[in-house]
């Protein structure tokens, strides 16, 4: 059975692709064809593989599907800011068509699909078009990366408020210690569980240095 889902997060920063990569990996160890795609990335660079970025690169070695570049990540873009500003200044003009196409020709390739938003889950893509567009073409499940810090209650709950005003379903969600210090993790935690009504389906704990594989072992896939 083939399954797909989305990656959005309260935040830019918050972990979306510790943990797009930990559910890539969970998938190809129960032996699926798994794949990540990142559409939209900002700050790459230019390699002998044409541009890329770390996230890229990190989505591509956790699948185990060898899928062209232009697929997983149909815009590279070079500027490490909002996506309608980088693109604006290379004067490229995101589609979201392409990127539903590029999405398409993967779920083909692979039994599941993990699809990276960029930044939260309204981040302007174009003069007309964000990322929560941007789900709502791809119509995917989503699963919420929830960097826990100061106010990440709200920024999860409204989150949650505006993926379902979507007509999208929250899959799951993901508890992310970004800030070692932040005090009554547990209770913050409890509020998102009574309020977000969607599975939590992992805590990742604070550590420099997690591995995805690490965070793998850590995460439910069975939502």
């Amino acid at each position: 059975m083939k399954k797909a889902y989305f990656i959005t997060g309260t935040d830019t920063g918050v972990g979306k692709t510790l943990v797009a990569c930990a559910l890539l990996r969970a998938f190809v160890r129960q032996g699926n064809k798994a794949v990540g795609m990142k559409p939209v990335a900002a700050g790459c660079v230019e390699t002998a593989a044409g541009w890329c970025c770390e996230d890229v690169e990190n989505l591509r070695a956790a699948g185990n599907v060898a899928a062209p570049q232009e697929l997983i990540n149909p815009y590279a873009l070079t500027l490490p800011v909002a996506p309608h500003i980088a693109s604006a200044r290379m004067g490229l003009d995101i589609q979201l068509e392409k990127i539903e196409q590029s999405c398409l020709k993967l779920r083909e390739m692979a039994e599941v699909v993990v699809v990276e938003g960029v930044g939260g889950f309204m981040v302007p893509l174009n003069d007309r078009e964000d990322t929560a567009d941007m789900a709502q073409l791809l119509g995917l499940p989503v699963i919420m990366v929830v960097g826990l810090r100061l106010g990440c209650l709200n920024h999860a709950l409204l989150s949650a408020q505006a993926i379902r005003q979507r007509g999208l379903t929250l899959a799951g969600w993901v508890a992310n210690r970004i800030e070692p210090d932040m005090p009554f993790v547990q209770d913050s935690i409890a509020a998102l569980e009574q309020r977000l009504n969607g599975p939590l389906i992992g805590v990742v704990p604070y550590r420099q240095g997690l591995s995805a594989e690490e965070v793998a072992r850590l995460l439910r896939t069975d939502f």
